[in-house]
């Protein structure tokens, strides 16, 4: 909730020009859930030319903060009797009465009151962190899914089903509060079932592709299923992100999320051993959505799991994605051949379109002559992380779209990340509330190791041996700038 106002004395009798230079004195009483919080002076009325008065909860440490043109004018503790009220009512509704006797008036708006000095009272919502699960629909064959919500305390939305473990819908603030889902998806099942592009799924067993659908392991070659040209992508025809998980709720120190399990037979889509997965979602607190893999095998078999979630930080796919600025922590990157694959050089961004060392509009290259952007149709490529020597989570991907404030910082364990511009997206797809996905309308940033790393010896192994343990975490952490 953001404050201003503008001179309109026949709205508010206290209300006066906004020069922004000139300081009014006034005071306010502030009541939370109806308790008092006690008289306070304010050097200036916050409600200037810039209108940039924020009242902030903050119940976590017990105080409200109200800041106004000349930085912090108030920090206002709120009674303990009004926070145990608001967590029994889940909201604070603050009432700010300002004195008749002094000059300065209060202006409170948002989007919807308008820029008036209507009822001075400001409601805060509190959210606690929760997990819910219901069903979202019924395969062809009968078999139920399920879809669980995870909200954390500030409001952020993640919605998963056992489907292919699906992110069905993220729901985050822009910098003026308005809360918006960022991810491409459908409405109902038959979407994901019947024509989805991976859209936020888990992809196994083996993320992204292989050549020509074969690779060999311990003296013997495995043969693929080939579901993209001539390469095996994404696991194949039944791959991770077409098959039923099962899901259970927790809650931990560490946040609220859904644990997800699925074993995969010996053989499934020819990939040798029964691997037995889980993929664990975690909503922290610090509204950051942990991704943690883990898997197990009978029998030496390629791993590579990965989160395929497309991206429009607009909020409703409201436009194409070649406004977001995109930083990779990357001085490298894989180049491939026509179909995609690899040819297992890792050559230097420097001088290229491929150079997003520094921040830089995903569109401002896009269109440049170039073999490999060409080969892509624009970005679809896997870029080597800067690791340095360092073990655990290392920064990958820091995403902003300037318009909304909205901002995608990825850390992760995995070597590589691949960074596609949703080049096939064609208009063709109607999604969620009846969106059109165009050209270009979503982006994916998939952690992985690299693609058709069982047929290059030079790229970090992705094979897993019986009594070892598959472990991948990736961070997707959320915020805004101002």
């Amino acid at each position: 909730m953001r404050g201003g106002g503008f001179h309109d004395p026949s709205r508010n009798r206290n209300s006066y020009p906004m020069t922004g230079q000139t300081r009014f004195r006034s005071a306010v009483t502030v009541r939370v859930n109806d308790h008092s919080a006690g008289r306070w002076d304010l050097t200036d009325d916050p409600a200037d030319s810039r209108g940039i008065l924020s009242w902030h909860a903050q119940p976590h440490d017990g105080h409200l903060y109200e800041a106004g043109s000349y930085g912090q004018l108030l920090r206002v503790p709120i009674p303990p009797t009004a926070l145990q009220d608001g967590s029994d009512r889940h909201e604070l509704i603050v009432r700010l009465d300002v004195e008749d006797s002094l000059p300065g008036g209060l202006a409170i708006y948002g989007a919807r009151f308008g820029r008036y000095p209507v009822d001075p009272t400001v409601v805060f919502e509190l959210h606690q962190a929760a997990v819910t699960r219901m069903p979202f629909g019924h395969l062809p064959d009968e078999r139920q899914v399920e879809q669980f919500t995870i909200t954390n305390a500030h409001g952020l939305e993640v919605r998963v089903l056992t489907y292919g473990g699906i992110i069905t819908a993220l729901r985050t603030p822009d910098r003026a509060g308005h809360v918006e889902d960022i991810v491409l998806g459908f409405d109902s099942l038959a979407g994901y079932v019947v024509a989805s592009p991976y859209f936020g799924a888990i992809v196994g067993r083996y993320a992204n592709r292989i050549a020509n659908g074969a690779f060999t392991l311990g003296g013997r070659r495995y043969h693929l299923a080939r579901n993209n040209g001539p390469n095996s992508l994404h696991g194949g025809n039944r791959g991770f992100d077409k098959v039923v998980w099962t899901g259970e709720p927790f809650q931990s120190d560490s946040g609220v999320g859904v644990t997800l399990r699925y074993t995969s037979p010996d053989g499934e889509e020819g990939y040798p051993g029964t691997l037995s997965a889980r993929v664990r979602y975690t909503l922290t607190p610090h509204d950051e959505l942990v991704v943690d893999y883990e898997a197990t095998t009978d029998k030496a078999t390629p791993v590579n799991l990965s989160q395929h979630s497309y991206w429009n930080l607009h909020g409703s796919a409201d436009g194409d994605i070649l406004d977001h600025l995109l930083t990779l922590h990357a001085s490298s990157y894989t180049p491939v051949d026509s179909t995609l694959i690899p040819t297992g050089r890792i050559a230097p961004v420097a001088g290229t379109p491929f150079d997003f060392q520094r921040a830089t509009a995903i569109g401002a290259r896009i269109e440049q002559t170039n073999t490999q952007l060409r080969y892509g149709g624009g970005y679809d490529h896997n870029w080597v992380l800067d690791r340095g020597g360092r073990a655990g989570l290392v920064p990958a991907a820091h995403l902003e779209d300037p318009g909304s404030g909205r901002t995608l910082d990825i850390s992760t364990t995995e070597p590589g990340i691949q960074f596609y511009s949703g080049n096939f997206l064609d208009g063709t797809i109607t999604g969620k509330g009846g969106r059109v996905y165009a050209h270009r309308y979503g982006l994916c940033l998939e952690t992985q190791h690299f693609p058709d790393s069982p047929n290059h010896a030079n790229f970090p192994s992705t094979i897993v041996r019986p009594g070892q343990t598959y472990r991948s975490r990736t961070v997707f952490a959320f915020g805004v700038t101002h």
